[in-house]
């Protein structure tokens, strides 16, 4: 059986969508009309193969069925609660599928379990949506079936993802209060600007008078944005949409990954943020019982800097050819010597697995904190900010007439 999208009308004429399951396309047309629903449309959600290639090859079109890290760790979690109470696999997919909210998630499940029951394994039915399930996520679940624990290893991805979505989380929650300081101090001076300081500088024009250094410059500014500020806020988006095009070249993408961690406050964050999500993938797979060659490969490819990525690959090619992975943390000189030093520790005691989890465990934590104190900094000094730009404004503008009052008297 194959999963199939449909569109249908209801008995109240309303157009519904959903997702079955059916032998064919008529099959599922059958099932809708037992529902008393008219079918508009039905298509199966699995491409067809290309013919240049034997094996079949699925991609969803843009705008298709997705699943996010908050509905990836739901079903992983639903899929290991199953697995563990004995349930077949079949039935444990059909079963996560029927508690799927979104229409997307419960096609990519439904997929999968048609792939399952044509005998394909768990991680092969995966591997068919890459952009769904990762390297990482595959590789887990191959072990997992390979050595008979699926449940407690999807426990383990589970808690991954939610690990991974809390410190996104944070990361955004950390970055929201700065945006927002920022384009409301912007908003307040390009007003002041545009609308405030023109209508005074009329007045002091009229007066004929000397005007400060300070006010000069402000008349200077608030003219330069009322008559170019279209074209100004044109050239920082086309500089933007510039910059991001760029960054697609791979050696432009490699030289700002290297600008990002040698910046004071954002470089050392990043290095820690990686380096957590490499540790934690390492210690997650090894403790699969995936190789560790294997899983080198693996954790370099969760990388999202390209530098740290590349480092990785080399510590991979390295460890290949016999040299301990401790030694070859250490060759690149881009992990924390702490990740280093665990690894070291792990490979004497034989416990690499779990070393490799409590370093992965000690950057969240010092990320948290990089975070919170980020946090702390940033509050009064977008506060400073903000005060600074008014009261400059507020001091060019009175200076002039508090001059004016002092030639009355």
């Amino acid at each position: 059986m194959s999963a199939f999208s449909y569109q249908a009308l209801d008995a109240k004429g309303k157009k519904v969508k959903g997702v079955l399951e059916g032998d064919s396309e008529r099959h599922v047309r059958t099932q809708l009309r037992a529902k008393q629903l008219k079918p508009l449309e039905v298509k199966t959600t699995r491409q067809k193969a290309s013919p240049s290639s034997g094996e079949p090859k699925f991609s969803f079109s843009f705008g298709g069925p997705s699943m996010g890290y908050r509905d990836l760790s739901l079903v992983t979690r639903q899929l290991a609660t199953l697995v563990q109470s004995g349930l077949p696999l079949d039935e444990v997919l059909a079963s996560t599928a029927k508690q799927a909210r979104k229409p997307g998630v419960k096609t990519i499940v439904l997929q999968v379990r048609s792939r399952v029951l044509e005998g394909l394994s768990l991680a092969q039915a995966m591997a068919e949506l890459p952009k769904v399930f990762d390297n990482l996520y595959r590789a887990m679940v191959r072990a997992g079936e390979s050595s008979g624990y699926l449940g407690p290893v999807l426990e383990q991805l589970a808690d991954y993802t939610e690990r991974g979505q809390e410190a996104k989380q944070q990361l955004k929650m950390a970055m929201v209060y700065p945006a927002i300081m920022l384009l409301v101090s912007i908003g307040i001076v390009t007003f002041l600007m545009v609308n405030v300081v023109p209508k005074i500088v009329d007045m002091f024009e009229r007066s004929k008078q000397e005007l400060p250094g300070i006010t000069e410059f402000l008349i200077g500014s608030s003219r330069f944005i009322t008559d170019y500020g279209i074209f100004l806020l044109a050239a920082i988006i086309a500089a933007v949409i510039a910059f991001k095009w760029a960054i697609k070249n791979k050696k432009y993408k490699q030289r700002w990954h290297a600008i990002v961690l040698r910046m004071p406050l954002f470089g050392n964050l990043t290095l820690q943020a990686e380096s957590a999500r490499y540790a934690s993938t390492l210690g997650l797979l090894a403790s699969s019982g995936v190789p560790l060659l294997d899983a080198l490969r693996i954790a370099a490819q969760v990388l999202t800097n390209s530098q740290l990525r590349s480092a990785a690959a080399e510590v991979a090619v390295m460890v290949q050819e016999g040299s301990s992975l401790n030694k070859a943390l250490d060759a690149v000189d881009v992990f924390p010597p702490l990740l280093v030093q665990m690894a070291a520790s792990g490979e004497a005691n034989g416990k690499l697995a779990e070393q490799l989890l409590h370093a992965a465990r000690n950057q969240e934590r010092e990320l948290s904190f990089t975070v919170s104190t980020m946090m702390g900094l940033m509050e009064p000094v977008m506060i400073l900010f903000m005060g600074g730009m008014v009261g400059f404004i507020v001091v060019a503008m009175l200076l002039p007439i508090f001059q004016m009052n002092q030639l009355v008297k």
